[in-house]
Parts: C-alpha cells; sequence; structure tokens
C-alpha cells in the first residue's frame, strides 16, 4: 500500500481527498502547513507528497527546497490553475509533475500512479474497472464501450467511473461530486447534470429505448447493469 502525504492547508478539500484516496487502496496523512509537513515529507515514511503551493507559514516552494535538502521522495504539486511561474518554479527545484487545481480526485489518482511508477515505488495497480460492456482504465484514464473506444473528457471520465464503481445502484449527487471533482456539492450547481447528459449520448440507448444512466429526481444518478 502506497503511502501518500497531503500538504494542503483547506482542510475540507483535504479530508475529501483524502477519502477518496483512501477508497483506492492508499495510506494516506496530511498536514496542513509547511512546518508541520517538513518532518513526514523527510521521514522515509512516505512514497509520495502531494504538495500545495499556496500554504501558511511556510508556503509550498519553501518546502520543496526543505524536502530536496535531504530527499528525493517524489512530490506532485497542487497549483492554482494558470500559475505557470509556481509550476516552473517547482519543477526547476525537483517537483516531479502538478495538477493545476481544482482537480478531480480521478486525475489526480491517475498522476500520483503514474509519478509511482515511474519511481519505482508502485504496487501493482488494478488494470481495469468492468461493469459489463463497458471497460475502464483508471491509471490511464482510458474508457471502452461495446469494445470500442470511448472518447470521454477528463470530468466525463470521472463522472462515470464512480457511477461503474457502484454500477446497478443509486449514487447521490453530493457522492458523485465528492468523489468525481473531490468537494461537497453546492447549491444550484448543475455541472453535474450537464456531463451526464453528454455521457448518455455518447453510450447511446439501451434496445429497450432507456438510456444507460437512469436518474432519480432530485436524489442522484444510476448506471443500469446489462440484462
Amino acid at each position: 500500500m502506497e503511502k501518500v502525504l497531503l500538504v494542503d492547508d483547506d482542510v475540507e478539500l483535504t479530508t475529501l481527498l483524502k477519502e477518496y484516496l483512501v477508497e483506492e487502496g492508499f495510506d494516506v496523512s496530511t498536514a496542513h502547513d509547511g512546518r508541520t509537513a517538513i518532518g513526514l515529507a523527510t521521514s522515509h515514511a512516505v512514497d509520495i507528497v502531494v504538495l500545495d503551493i499556496m500554504m501558511p507559514r511556510m508556503n509550498g516552494i519553501e518546502l520543496l527546497q526543505r524536502i530536496r535538502r535531504t530527499s528525493t521522495v517524489p512530490v506532485l504539486m497542487l497549483t492554482a490553475k494558470g500559475d505557470d511561474a509556481d509550476r516552473i518554479a517547482g519543477l526547476n527545484l525537483g517537483a516531479d509533475d502538478y495538477v493545476p487545481k481544482p482537480c478531480s480526485p480521478g486525475e489526480l489518482v491517475a498522476r500520483l500512479r503514474a509519478i509511482l511508477r515511474r519511481s519505482g515505488r508502485a504496487a501493482p495497480a488494478p488494470e481495469e474497472l468492468r461493469a459489463g460492456n463497458l471497460v475502464m482504465h483508471p491509471a490511464s484514464r482510458i474508457a471502452e464501450w461495446r469494445g470500442k473506444p470511448l472518447e470521454l473528457t477528463g470530468t466525463e471520465f470521472s463522472l462515470l467511473e464512480v457511477l461503474a464503481r457502484n454500477v446497478g445502484q443509486l449514487v447521490s449527487k453530493q457522492e458523485i461530486s465528492k468523489c468525481a471533482f473531490g468537494r461537497t456539492l453546492t447549491p444550484f450547481d448543475r455541472r453535474i447534470d450537464v456531463h451526464i447528459s453528454s455521457v448518455r449520448h455518447k453510450l447511446g440507448a439501451r434496445d429497450d429505448g432507456q438510456s444507460w444512466i437512469q436518474s432519480v429526481r432530485g436524489q442522484g444518478y444510476q448506471l443500469l447493469r446489462d440484462r
């Protein structure tokens, strides 16, 4: 079981990401500022560090410098979208990769596993997720539907992965938002509905004319099993 250290001052986001990573089979520790994290990050007790750039007391760039003085542990940075200066500085200081915030937990897991494979620290990961006609490869973010490639955006992949892991069961919108986006659902947020509509179109209709993804008004969505 790979050990991940999450370092971010956003307690709510860290909690949600930790829950998702634990479900994906990771052993997760957390810290909410750089000074608290430095001992954990350099103790050789973690396999990879997920590091937010913007933090109090010691920011992510300073923490990365401290880590690299004594440790080669892989580091994945969380950066503000469009903040090229921080990304370049982090990569120049020895970060292994970066993900712009906000990011989906599914993308974060895929990046973590890719870095761990490259560094030789990865345990064997499940090769595929099967739900009837649907085959998904979470590590590579590739999907197949009825034996043919299924072209999905990153967000669509994350949403469909949540439903596929719970095939035949109703999944609440709140749970979908937590697992796919790493955050709780806010009032009047329609992103899930919009993306689900697109996925439905790509899957097409069942033989009986129904959609493969059924909705229960005000509750959530369900990916139907094959008959």
